[in-house]
């Protein structure tokens, strides 16, 4: 076996993979096969290897969590367990009495592991005319597809927390997060004071520390908003270079920031081709809730949570160039709703007039685990021309794809918040 760092056919098609590195059999030659379709053991480990490192770097949500694998053959539900504090006791023992023992006890979260996965397929013909390195450009898309996937999931997981702070406490819900003022005061971007109550929150809880501190994980936006402060400090000011986490930008208020494109935005859609708002030109006739609006919509529409000055409606039809609002879901008519000419009409999925709003995660060890089954961690799969046998009876299609089994949870709600804040510059 000697080392190469030169084009090898794939496929058996005459595709190449240029300056690919790995190592080639001198005896037999790159086109060998190998029982598995035409690779070597050796290429199917390089190419394996290369999906996981293109993958990796998105994994930041799953960075913290506690791992525990499902052994082979155990189900596919883990249980995770937390011991429940002893009491204080806070009466004196009697003199040479011997007092009551206490019991221990459990409380259990459960976890149910489900497979993901994705492939792309290939022809002959591809495969035979293309000038481009198909397998390993394919690689590459699902190794970031795999990784992205895995990651999106455990955010969501998160995300879904019951512990929730808007801003710095300014607001009561999502929808009246605001940006974009002129006057600053009246912006809710992510702060110091912000993270200086979700720490408060998490002390009082008891959340132990990761490495002496809590985590936070922050959209690129809102670290714009946050690095400002003149107590920032940034990690080679607080951390030798082998202690440092992968994409750690700073620590501010006892939280180090793991900073992520992938960390959660609340996006509403625009309600119109045209704009991300809507206009009223013609208020209801009479008792109607029926107006008419100067931009161009349809009934894709219909069934949308919108804003008018603040307040929450939703869309019950749209009829050409007018729409009916109604005060909930089960469109319930209680009274004409007082709008006028010129009020704009906003989603209502994100902030004040539609704006994005996003999601600053910190917390604390333990706060939520992940698991997967021994063996059933990411996969690359490679099938070659001909590998499905009388399914692929001319040799005409291949593929490669990945899978991974996985679940993720949230163990103690406690040791978790989530912080909501629009920024200065939106994630458009």
């Amino acid at each position: 076996m000697t080392e190469f760092t030169t084009d090898l056919q794939l496929f058996g098609s005459g595709e190449t993979v240029h300056g690919t590195e790995g190592y080639i059999n001198t005896q037999t030659g790159a086109n060998t096969n190998y029982g598995d379709g035409g690779l070597s053991p050796e290429m199917r480990t390089y190419y394996s290897d290369y999906l996981i490192d293109n993958a990796e770097p998105a994994l930041v949500h799953d960075m913290f969590a506690q791992k525990v694998n499902i052994p082979a053959g155990g189900g596919k539900t883990i249980q995770f367990r937390k011991y429940n504090p002893l009491g204080k006791l806070t009466t004196p023992m009697a003199e040479g009495v011997t007092p009551t023992g206490q019991t221990m006890s459990a409380s259990t979260v459960n976890a149910t592991v489900s497979q993901y996965g994705g492939y792309v397929e290939f022809t002959d013909m591809l495969l035979m005319t293309s000038i481009d390195n198909n397998l390993c450009m394919a690689t590459k898309l699902l190794g970031s597809q795999a990784g992205r996937t895995l990651d999106t999931i455990t955010r969501e997981v998160l995300v879904g927390g019951t512990n929730v702070q808007y801003a710095a406490g300014q607001v009561s819900a999502r929808h009246l997060l605001e940006g974009g003022k002129t006057n600053g005061v009246e912006n809710h971007y992510l702060t110091v004071d912000a993270v200086r109550r979700a720490v408060r929150f998490l002390k009082k809880q008891n959340a132990e520390k990761i490495n002496g501190s809590y985590i936070a994980i922050v959209h690129p936006d809102c670290v714009y908003d946050l690095t400002s402060d003149e107590n920032w400090r940034y990690p080679h000011q607080y951390a030798s270079p082998e202690e440092i986490f992968e994409g750690e930008i700073g620590k501010i208020e006892g939280v180090r920031f793991i900073e992520s494109t992938e960390a959660k935005v609340f996006t509403a859609d625009a309600l119109s081709p045209e704009s991300r708002n809507l206009t009223i030109a013609e208020g209801g006739a009479g008792t109607t809730n029926v107006y008419k609006v100067n931009e161009t919509i349809d009934e894709s529409i219909v069934g949308r949570e919108v804003l008018v000055n603040k307040k929450k409606y939703y869309i019950g039809a749209v009829n050409g160039d007018t729409i009916t609002l109604y005060q909930d879901r089960a469109c319930t008519l209680e009274a004409k709703i007082p709008f006028i000419e010129g009020d704009a009409i906003c989603p209502g999925e994100a902030g004040a007039a539609g704006r994005d709003v996003y999601a600053t995660l910190i917390f604390g060890d333990n706060a939520y685990g992940t698991t997967s089954i021994t063996g059933g961690g990411l996969e690359h799969i490679v099938k070659q021309l001909g590998s499905a046998g009388s399914a692929d009876p001319l040799n005409q299609r291949a593929s490669v794809g990945w899978k991974a089994s996985k679940a993720t949870v949230r163990l103690v709600e406690a040791f978790m918040v989530r912080i909501e804040t629009t920024a200065s510059a939106e994630n458009h």
